[in-house]
């Protein structure tokens, strides 16, 4: 079973997809590096030559790919902050993942992000709109909701474990 974390850019996925997997014994992987790996060049390089549409083309190719690849066996995969508004992705995401979405509130996010926008192309200014039009969806894509305030990634992984495997 995939096992795939959703939720806004500084939710904590890829700190509590690690702890998760670490836990099961099962593979990692973060759809941002998948995607930097198979293209070749850095998330700001694909955004700065082909803008977010190539970047979201390339994004929904990965995610395919992985989704096929652990279709068979255990492994936890964090998703961008975006990956919800891929065409499909939602439904692919219902139908073959076990999707967890890491709730988070502004502030929250807001801390974790100040200071760390580097290689994130869309951290900058209007994040908040951003998130505000993908709540939705990030609920729609999820089987189960987690709220993640005031919460350490490791008890956040604590109760994924707990609630939900």
């Amino acid at each position: 079973m995939l096992i795939t974390l959703t939720g806004f850019m500084g939710s904590g996925k890829t700190s509590v997809g690690r702890i998760v997997a670490d836990a099961l014994g099962c593979p990692f992987l973060d759809l941002d590096e998948v995607i930097v790996k198979k293209a070749g060049r850095s998330i700001p390089a694909i955004f700065e030559a082909d803008g977010e549409k190539g970047f979201r083309r390339l994004e929904k190719q990965a995610l395919e790919q992985t989704v096929a690849k652990y279709a068979e066996s255990t492994a936890v995969l964090a998703l961008g902050g975006g990956t919800v508004t891929v065409p499909g992705a939602i439904g692919l995401l219902q139908e073959k993942t076990l999707c967890i979405y890491l709730q988070a509130d502004e502030e929250t996010l807001r801390s974790h992000l100040t200071g760390k926008t580097e290689g994130r192309p869309l951290a900058g200014e209007g994040w908040e709109e951003r998130l505000a039009a993908r709540l939705p969806l990030y609920e729609k894509a999820a089987h189960v909701t987690i709220d993640t305030i005031g919460l350490t990634p490791e008890e956040i992984a604590d109760e994924i474990i707990i609630s939900c495997l």
